[in-house]
């Protein structure tokens, strides 16, 4: 009996263990890849990037560190490829905002409504791009991404600028408070989430529209034009 009971487990296990080469078999490289992209994602949002591990990727992927570096050439290679598509995401949404049409303040409350709605939809890609970045790693930052939101907003601003009589050279400078401000709030808002989003785009435009001595009570969004 005990024999047999031992005998049926090592057949057990070799079954599992080869179902599950099967199923690594026939993944393709692309979908390998993939799944790298997907699993790496959540490590470094749970661990960071000097927490992670390949080990714990590959494991966590049910293969081998050698194929973590083929298709990436290391850790570093694989955080690359996963902030890149962060950044892309984030960038696309934030510059649709901006393009959509509508008054200044409509375009800046679109802006900080898509930075908190990658916020709640993406949320383990916004804790990886505000972690710090790798050792030599120049770009891909969360400060370098702020910055091409920035450079988006400058126009926005430089038109208020004029419009009030003001000096536009300053509108980059004043770009960079407010799309710091935005970001800031946003991380904040990642583990605060009494407030619902509408609400907290409402209240950072309020500040950023009025200044401390022109605040609203009780701020809320422009509302959207109505359809004929």
């Amino acid at each position: 009996m005990g024999g047999a009971g031992r005998h049926n487990g090592r057949v057990s296990d070799d079954a599992t263990a080869k179902k599950a080469r099967t199923s690594r078999s026939r993944m393709t490289g692309r979908e390998r890849r993939e799944q790298l992209i997907g699993i790496g994602r959540k490590h470094f949002a749970d661990k960071g990037f000097e927490g992670a591990t390949v080990e714990e990727i590959a494991s966590s992927a049910g293969v081998s560190k050698p194929v973590v570096y083929e298709h990436f050439g290391g850790k570093e290679g694989l955080y690359a490829v996963v902030v890149d598509r962060e950044i892309e995401g984030l960038l696309g949404s934030v510059t649709a905002a901006l393009d959509s049409g509508g008054t200044s303040r409509q375009l800046i409350e679109r802006a900080a409504l898509a930075l908190l709605d990658y916020v709640e939809t993406s949320t383990d890609g916004f804790r990886i791009l505000v972690r710090d970045s790798p050792a030599g790693q120049a770009t891909g930052s969360f400060a370098s991404l702020m910055s091409d939101i920035s450079s988006q907003v400058d126009h926005i601003l430089a038109a208020q600028f004029k419009r009030h009589k003001l000096d536009p050279k300053a509108a980059p400078m004043y770009a960079q408070m407010l799309v710091g401000m935005i970001a800031l709030t946003g991380q904040w808002w990642l583990d605060n989430r009494k407030f619902k989003k509408q609400e907290v785009a409402a209240h950072v435009v309020n500040l950023a529209w009025n200044g401390l001595t022109g605040l609203e009570a009780k701020p809320t969004l422009t509302p959207a034009p109505t359809q004929d």
